[in-house]
């Protein structure tokens, strides 16, 4: 990769009949732990598809949740190349949450698939959770790489994170569960805040077009109202589809109508 953007092969195993590597994306001098899921077929090249997680909660999670490499085993399964890392200030990765530096994290991400010889670069394909949604969703409408996104609960903007008089209670409540790490960071609260106002979806979400979209929300999702997902589909230019889970929350990922339904959408857009 070039400025400063580089991925290093660290281990490869078999896991359940699938490949996985082990990966490190560099960005900005950071280090962002990643595993790439290889399917085991002869139909090469194949499309490749990027998870892009959301921000984290610090809620732990149950013990029956396989996480992030649980969801990439699923679409590898299916035949897509499936990376998978942390941006930064999540989980083992470096430095501190910030949302333009994740799109550059997911542009390295995307290098990255692109480097791979095996990866069909007309099918490069992003899948985002919440605020990795919205990172997706900029980033798509930034980058021609990017061939079909599909969404879980994406927020139409952030109004709720960059009130400006509670900026300092937002950076404490980010500090206190582990995604801001440094004590002199942010520099700039405003400018911290303005990345938020800068990556909001609605900003950018008719410019997917005309690469296919699916918003995936749940009506039942009590930290992004159902309501966002509608004002991004109206303001989306075509192709584009929107699904309703009835029933269900913000967690999408953990929901097998959301997966199969994003799983769905994609083998068919990409001529599975």
């Amino acid at each position: 990769m070039t400025g400063g953007k580089r991925a290093r092969n660290d281990r490869e195993e078999l896991h359940n009949n699938l490949m996985k590597r082990e990966i490190t994306l560099t960005v900005d001098n950071l280090r962002l732990p990643g595993e790439v899921y290889f399917p085991e077929t002869t139909k090469r090249p194949y499309p490749a598809l990027c998870l892009c997680h959301g921000i984290p909660s610090g809620q732990p999670s149950s013990s029956d949740d396989r996480g992030y490499p649980g969801l990439a085993e699923r679409f590898c399964a299916a035949g897509f190349i499936t990376l998978i890392f942390n941006f930064r200030g999540a989980g083992p990765a470096q430095g501190n949450l910030d949302m333009m530096g994740w799109t550059r994290d997911l542009e390295a991400a995307i290098d990255y698939l692109a480097s791979l010889e095996e990866v069909d670069k007309s099918r490069l394909c992003l899948l985002g959770s919440s605020g990795g949604a919205a990172v997706s969703v900029y980033v798509a409408a930034n980058d021609p790489r990017v061939s079909s996104l599909a969404t879980f609960a994406c927020p139409a903007e952030f109004s709720f994170l960059t009130d400006k008089q509670r900026a300092r209670a937002t950076v404490d409540h980010f500090r206190s569960i582990g995604v801001i790490r440094d004590a002199d960071f942010p520099p700039s609260v405003d400018e911290w805040l303005e990345g938020f106002s800068v990556v909001s979806p609605l900003r950018w979400i008719d410019r997917i077009s005309p690469h296919p979209l699916l918003l995936i929300h749940g009506d039942k999702d009590d930290l992004v109202p159902v309501e966002h997902a509608y004002k991004l589909y109206e303001r989306a230019g075509e192709p584009k589809e929107l699904a309703i889970i009835p029933d269900v929350g913000h967690r999408l990922r953990l929901e097998e109508k959301a997966i199969t339904a994003a799983l769905d959408w994609l083998k068919t857009k990409l001529n599975m």
